[in-house]
């Protein structure tokens, strides 16, 4: 996950938007011809896109653009050192 593409997603990218994309890379994801590589992009991709779906909805709720980046990356943080 990179938070400046999180962050320009968000920006730029409306909820509909954002959700076509993950499910067009999400049925991207079952060909049987993809090599591991390419899934990893595609993974990236969705995590990016999920992350800019849940900073959209921190903003929406009423927390400023920084600090729902903030929030947001020190979850993404904390599940990693929880592991």
């Amino acid at each position: 996950m990179k938070l400046p593409v999180i962050r320009h997603i968000q920006r730029t990218a409306t909820t509909e938007q954002i959700n076509t994309a993950i499910s067009v890379l999400e049925n991207l994801s079952e060909a049987p011809s993809l090599k591991d590589p390419e899934m990893d992009v595609i993974g990236e991709l969705i995590s990016n896109l999920c992350g800019a779906l849940e900073v959209q909805q921190l903003i929406a709720e009423g927390m400023p653009e920084k600090d729902a980046c903030n929030s947001f990356m020190k979850k993404v943080l904390g599940s990693i050192d929880q592991k």
